[in-house]
């Protein structure tokens, strides 16, 4: 979509205007979207926006609160990052582990 082309390229800022300015309204993927190429990126912020957003639309979309902790703790913001884990355990959200099929 263009929110992840923009977001791809750097373009965090026009993103989110896109994301403001789309005629229905955005679901968690689109702004998941956004929160991955914030982490990518390091846009601490915006990061911290597109995961409220999305996490207000889904609680429970664990890959949210994964993201939004990782960017804390890349930013080295570790009481952040603490408080998203215990949010995260307070709602009892649990990350699928994930799995390779590497030989």
């Amino acid at each position: 979509c263009m929110v992840d082309l923009l977001g791809r390229t750097g373009r965090l800022d026009e993103a989110e205007e896109f994301v403001s300015k789309m005629p229905v309204q955005p679901d968690a993927i689109i702004w998941m979207s956004l929160l991955g190429s914030c982490r990518v990126y390091r846009s601490i912020e915006q990061g911290k926006h597109s995961a409220e957003c999305a996490l207000e639309l889904d609680p429970w979309l664990a890959s949210a609160y994964v993201v939004l902790s990782n960017i804390c703790a890349t930013a080295g913001q570790w009481d952040d990052m603490v408080k998203v884990r215990k949010v995260m355990a307070h709602r009892a959200v649990k990350k699928e582990p994930g799995c390779s099929w590497i030989e």
